[in-house]
């Protein structure tokens, strides 16, 4: 069996409900092969977009 990938996704959300992405704000990263990686690639995403209250990112893991 593979090793799982790690991806970072997310962007700017049209509301605090954080249930809609306003389209073309998305923004895909990665495949990262260890999760501390993506992990370290996420805190330096979500520190550079810390002043934009709308914006949110995730890690995802692929299985």
């Amino acid at each position: 069996m593979q090793a799982p990938r790690f991806w970072i996704v997310g962007g700017e959300y049209a509301s605090m409900a954080f249930d809609r992405l306003i389209e073309g704000t998305q923004r895909v990263f990665g495949p990262y092969g260890e999760r501390r990686a993506a992990e370290e690639a996420w805190r330096r995403l979500s520190e550079e977009s810390r002043s934009q209250c709308l914006m949110r990112f995730t890690i995802a893991a692929e299985r």
